[in-house]
């Protein structure tokens, strides 16, 4: 009996032991800048992120200042037509938002987060300093200033968009890394930072806005009434400023070490099953083959599931052999569970990220069409001689405000009360979340269809009234409030889970990529727009016995109204899709690295029967 009262003590003090040395020391493969084991108290979670949103506010500052008045610059300094300066922004915007990718690849599998965002951020200053220079240099800009701009420059727009892709290329590494870095400084098996994690994504994407607002009313403001050049010049000395500041606080992030490529894994799995495609099914997944914990102490294992049952063969031992610890394995002949499970969760991906370009379609209008519609339309405040006249790409901030309110709300009243009544630490699952917004973005395209039949009706009115050469139109730019507003609450549900699942739901080695894999989603919505512009043009033109089309030269040529009702139509149809798969959804389901795991159904984070 004594003896089992001390058995019990020891295991008690080397619980407490062990808990002491959790709270003390970061064990999750994660490294200091001197590459040594983190010390808890001194590196990571809030102190370490807020140098790295610091950086992103300047980049959101910099990309939403260019990209929501860029339409109005094509049209208006560049002198070209609606249609080709919609499919240029779009164009610019998707590769802007595919390069990733490569960045996000790179990072996971070669260099390592950090060295790819300093390296990127350099790119990206570049960039901003050409657009500078291509306003600000005599030679270089898109006229002289003694005659009218009716033609510009060719120098000037090949300025303009080298300038303008290398912004796209510095963009390639910093997105993708920067968010997954600043994820990373929170430890995923820390309770207590778990949850900050959690949080993380809120207010990243709340810092966001705030670069987001400033950019479209401060930095297009200066732009519209002030000059193109200074704009571009407080962009380049801000983005310069918090690289500094980013450098800085190097001693206070976790680095994780690449692990090599990703994908090789992946590839590997598919070899293995198609090898073994032959043999039968386990009876039980618990003779399939895993790596022991002491193997894998670098990594989190994952459970079994149900789907996706042909891969599993990759994991069959063929013949009854046994592998002890330690010994040697053909990756391309067996693999563990844990990467046959990663294989089902990229897999499983695909669907999510096709059905959720409709809803980045959408957001692909609000710096395209939105934008143009308020050049269209009443900006100014106030009455008499003392009224001020917005920039029409201002209107913009108004789906940041949005977005802000939204995930506001859901981070402050929703989930707390979802917590409780849930008792799911998310409040509610990803995909939920997910969905929720995309009811948002159908309501956003028939509010927008609505507010655009409308315009043309008032122009329409006040051509009749004050004749070909009007003034001013008659319908104020705050109708488009609803438009912005909607999908801005739209954004803060769908855009941040976006985020969130794909950086929790990849393979770990792929978490830059999975980020990467996130933007993609924008860049295809931009690249489909500018696809659909395209057909429904064709289409209707046709329609119309080779008339003016849905999409015009001009705004009032266009019946913008019926391409909204169009995109509504597809986001509806997109939605019910998305529902009916998010509820057969399978989550991934990592075991506890403090507990010896004997029942998958009792010990994983999440049991693999959660659903969205």
């Amino acid at each position: 009996m004594k003896e089992m009262e001390e058995m019990e003590k020891k295991k008690q003090q080397e619980k407490e032991a062990r808990e002491g040395d959790e709270e003390t020391w970061v064990h999750d493969s994660s490294v200091d800048h001197r590459g040594r084991l983190p010390l808890r108290a001194s590196t990571g979670v809030w102190k370490a992120s807020l140098f790295i949103i610091t950086i992103e506010f300047s980049e959101r500052l910099s990309y939403f200042g260019i990209a929501t008045n860029l339409i109005t610059y094509l049209t208006r300094v560049i002198h070209q037509d609606l249609k080709t300066a919609a499919k240029n922004v779009n164009y610019w915007a998707g590769v802007t938002t595919l390069m990733p990718l490569i960045g996000g690849f790179l990072a996971d599998a070669y260099t390592g987060r950090f060295p790819i965002i300093l390296a990127s951020s350099l790119v990206y200053l570049v960039g901003l300093s050409l657009l500078t220079m291509s306003q600000l240099i005599p030679s270089l800009r898109p006229c002289d200033s003694s005659s009218p701009c009716s033609r510009t420059r060719k120098v000037h727009e090949v300025m303009l968009f080298l300038a303008l892709y290398l912004i796209s290329i510095g963009t390639g590494g910093h997105k993708p890394c920067l968010e997954s870095f600043g994820a990373d400084q929170f430890d995923d098996n820390h309770a207590e930072e778990r949850k900050k994690k959690m949080s993380y994504f809120n207010w990243w994407n709340f810092a966001l806005c705030g670069g987001l607002l400033l950019g479209v009313t401060i930095i297009v403001y200066v732009q519209d009434y002030v000059s193109w050049g200074v704009a571009d010049l407080v962009l380049a000395v801000t983005m310069a400023v918090t690289i500094g500041t980013f450098y800085t606080g190097r001693s206070y992030y976790r680095y994780l070490a690449p692990e090599g490529s990703p994908l090789t894994p992946l590839l590997q799995v598919l070899v293995a099953a198609i090898r073994k495609r032959n043999l039968p099914h386990p009876p039980s997944p618990d003779s399939l083959f895993e790596a022991s914990a002491s193997e894998s102490s670098h990594k989190r294992l994952l459970h079994h599931t149900n789907r996706l049952r042909f891969f599993d063969k990759a994991a069959i031992l063929e013949g009854g052999e046994e592998l002890s610890n330690g010994e040697k394995y053909d990756p391309w002949r067996l693999a563990t569970v844990t990467q046959v499970e990663e294989m089902k969760l990229v897999l499983n991906m695909i669907p999510i990220w096709l059905t959720s370009l409709p809803f980045a379609v959408c957001v692909a209008q609000a710096p395209t069409f939105f934008v143009k519609q308020g050049v269209a339309m009443d900006r100014r405040i106030g009455g008499g001689g003392r009224s001020f006249e917005i920039p029409a790409a201002s209107t913009y901030a108004l789906g940041a405000v949005g977005m802000i309110i939204s995930v506001t709300i859901y981070e402050k009243l929703l989930v707390p009360f979802l917590r409780k009544s849930t008792g799911n630490e998310r409040g509610i699952n990803i995909l939920q979340r997910i969905g929720f917004g995309m009811i948002f973005s159908v309501t956003a395209m028939s509010v927008a269809a609505f507010v655009e039949a409308k315009r043309l009706r008032m122009w329409k009115h006040d051509i009749l009234t004050q004749g070909r050469a009007m003034t001013k139109p008659s319908m104020s730019v705050f109708w488009l409030a609803p438009q912005f507003l909607i999908l801005g609450f739209g954004d803060g549900f769908t855009l941040v889970g976006l985020q969130e699942y794909f950086y929790d739901q990849v393979p770990d080695s792929m978490r830059s990529l999975g980020i990467a894999i996130y933007l993609s989603v924008l860049g295809g919505g931009s690249f489909l727009s500018s696809f659909l512009i395209t057909i429904v043009d064709h289409v209707t033109r046709r329609a119309d016995g080779g008339g003016e089309g849905w999409v015009g030269k001009d705004l009032n040529s266009s019946r913008l109204d019926r391409f909204y009702w169009l995109l509504a139509a597809i986001n509806l149809v997109t939605l019910c899709v998305y529902v009916a798969i998010a509820r057969r959804y399978t989550y991934k389901n990592v075991q506890r690295r403090v507990v010896v795991v004997s029942d998958c159904r009792e010990n994983g984070e999440e049991d693999h029967e959660a659903r969205a």
